[in-house]
């Protein structure tokens, strides 16, 4: 084996660019503050136990005929949406005369630990549509669910389509036993019932650590050793600390609602196999015949294309778009090339659509 060989001029440049950016960083250290988040004002317009609905002020009135409500997951807060002025997918969708309305879960504690799915997609689900539907002055709206709830849009979508206009999905799966989702692998064997009894509902610092694990060495190290590169820019690093607490501020997951989604959906895999029953009532993805737009990001590594794909072969509308994003499954909201590309495209959709 051929021994390293070392340029010790080069070394000592390189040294010397490292010491010259951390002394730069003293000062910049100093002059960040607290990041906060959320680009856009919001108002509450409804509210139920911990859920807030919120509607997103632009500086323009709508132009559209009918509003968007999005449905984020439980696992992580909505403001990812909305991170920052130049990383807001809301902000975007606002310009081009979207009405945009968002589900905001809070935080569960132990009041919350019977709350079934049927609680979140046959009530505050249902109720959160009904209450943007009379405070928008209209009939119908259109759902834009995300991740797990984009999973809870299908659902709701398929007992309630009467309230909708069209449904946009986002980075959602559908397919949960394909092989390379590593959250359901993780999860097959898991006895859920034991974990949830045990824990009532499942802490949020478990549920970080398990995604973070996921990709370990980017998640856990790399990141933060690259972090050294942008110490001495004050824009760059605020940026990186905003994403940073964003992903640490993740609510409780309410026990009952988890075990049920782990065993329906990771284990069960019952959205495409059929079985489901929510409330008591059949989910079947080929009741859902009205427009469907399914956007996923091709570098997903949490809901990889494989799982949202297959929402076209199950769905029973005749009117079926499917986009793929060139990015991860967080980077189709905080992108530059998200936002050049994905706020046009759901745009574009709705205008075809909504009456």
């Amino acid at each position: 084996m051929e021994p390293i060989r070392i340029d010790p001029k080069r070394a000592l440049d390189e040294a010397m660019r490292a010491q010259q950016k951390l002394a730069a960083s003293f000062k910049t250290l100093r002059e960040v503050e607290d990041v906060d988040y959320g680009a856009t004002d919001k108002e509450a317009i409804y509210r139920e136990d911990k859920v807030v609905v919120y509607r997103y002020k632009g500086k323009g009135k709508p132009t559209a005929k009918a509003p968007i409500l999005i449905c984020y997951a439980l696992v992580n807060r909505p403001y990812m949406v909305d991170l920052q002025d130049n990383r807001s997918l809301v902000k975007n969708l606002l310009a081009l005369g979207e009405d945009v309305y968002i589900i905001d879960w809070g935080y569960p504690d132990g009041a919350d630990r019977w709350l079934t799915l049927d609680d979140y997609i046959n009530g505050y689900i249902r109720r959160s549509v009904a209450a943007v539907a009379k405070h928008a002055g209209v009939e119908k709206i259109n759902l834009l669910g995300i991740c797990q709830g984009g999973a809870f849009s299908l659902c709701f979508t398929a007992l309630h389509q009467d309230k909708l206009q069209n449904l946009i999905t986002m980075v959602t799966p559908v397919d949960f036993h394909t092989k390379e989702n590593m959250l359901s692998h993780w999860t097959r064997d898991m006895d859920v019932d034991l974990f949830v009894d045990t824990l009532g509902n499942v802490p949020a610092d478990l549920m970080n650590w398990c995604y973070l694990t996921l990709k370990p060495v980017r998640l856990n190290q790399q990141k933060y050793v690259a972090m050294l590169d942008i110490l001495d820019d004050k824009v760059e690093l605020e940026n990186f600390l905003r994403m940073e607490k964003w992903i640490f501020d993740s609510p409780d997951q309410a026990g009952e609602a988890f075990r049920e989604f782990i065993r329906d959906f990771y284990q069960g895999n019952k959205l495409v196999k059929g079985g489901l029953e929510i409330g008591g009532k059949a989910i079947s993805l080929k009741d859902i015949t009205i427009p469907v737009l399914n956007i996923f990001a091709e570098q997903d590594h949490l809901v990889p294309p494989s799982a949202s794909r297959p929402l076209g072969e199950h769905i029973g509308t005749k009117d079926y778009t499917q986009l793929a994003f060139k990015g991860g499954h967080i980077g189709i909201y905080v992108s530059g090339r998200a936002q050049r590309e994905v706020p046009p495209a759901i745009h574009e959709w709705l205008a075809k659509r909504t009456r």
